[in-house]
């Protein structure tokens, strides 16, 4: 009688097991590269090093900011500086929203925040959506104009466009910083011109015979598939929008109509030398906290619309 070769003699002999699953692998020392060839295995780990340095690179002023907004005023003083709080003083966010009429600046900044928000997510679908789906004389041309607007630097705007809207007597009103949203912008455009370039242009045509409008065109296809670009700029916009300390500096002068960005002056100005920092970090927590959980909050779709657009 013939007996087959037990488990431990055929793991033994060579060869054996190769094209099978029940053989032994062999680690490789090199990784797989995206063409085929193969990697050494420390090019993995070096660039898993580089990648935690830039991020911690990234995270470490947002950890010192945090850690400082719960420092008693000594704590801070002292050097070398702790890197953790002896005593945790949650009291400086309230002190802090005490410190401002934090909640009239709140209001302020959500206002002007979600207008802009809006004014640029529908002034620019609908100016890239001319630009990519309907076709007409000196499209690309116009289109290159809209590019270059990039180049032109934002402080050579600020005096025109001051006298501009002083002579419509809407300063100390948020008209400035929200109306120029609804002319779009050359980045968010273009961004969301290329990732319409993607949609097949049969889609279009065929929506067209059947008797479509570019209105329904638009709003009923275009639109819900562009959602991910869509997503992104609305990002940019209440990031821009929110942080704006220039265009709130410049035109809303009176304290009922300023934004947080302008309330942080006053943990700068109002104890001349001896600024409480704790409180000025606390502050500038709490300012920053409702961009943080708006980008978890979206960032998948923030990425997609990023990645899928911009460099197709």
């Amino acid at each position: 009688m013939t007996h087959g070769a037990s488990p431990v003699a055929q793991i033994a002999q060579p060869g054996v097991g190769k094209s099978g699953n029940d053989g032994i692998r062999k680690t490789s020392k090199y990784n797989k590269r995206a063409d085929g060839s193969r990697a050494p295995w420390y090019s993995a780990w070096a660039a898993r090093i580089i990648l935690f340095l830039v991020l911690l690179l990234f995270l470490l002023p947002i950890y010192w900011m945090v850690i400082s907004a719960v420092k008693s005023p000594q704590e801070l003083a002292q050097y070398p500086p702790t890197l953790w709080p002896r005593e945790w003083h949650w009291e400086n966010f309230l002190n802090a929203t005490k410190m401002m009429p934090f909640l009239t600046y709140f209001r302020n900044t959500v206002i002007i925040t979600a207008l802009s928000t809006l004014f640029n997510v529908v002034a620019n679908f609908v100016i890239a959506y001319g630009f990519s789906c309907i076709d007409w004389p000196w499209r690309d041309k116009i289109f290159f104009v809209v590019i270059a607007t990039l180049f032109i630097p934002m402080p050579i705007t600020l005096i025109p466009m001051f006298d501009f809207w002083a002579g419509l007597h809407t300063i100390n009103t948020f008209i400035p910083l929200v109306v120029p949203a609804l002319f779009g912008s050359g980045f968010n455009i273009f961004l969301l011109r290329q990732f319409m370039s993607q949609i097949p242009r049969d889609l279009l045509d065929a929506a067209r015979v059947d008797g479509a409008s570019e209105w329904k065109l638009a709003w009923s296809i275009v639109f819900p598939m562009t959602g991910p670009a869509l997503t992104a700029i609305a990002i940019f916009s209440a990031v821009g929008a929110w942080n704006d300390f220039m265009g709130p500096l410049i035109y809303l002068h009176d304290e009922s109509v300023q934004t947080l960005a302008i309330g942080l002056q006053f943990f700068q100005s109002t104890g001349g030398t001896n600024v409480n920092y704790g409180l000025l970090m606390a502050a500038s927590v709490l300012v920053l906290l409702p961009l943080v959980l708006l980008f978890f909050v979206f960032q998948r779709y923030f990425i997609s619309g990023i990645t899928m657009g911009a460099f197709k």
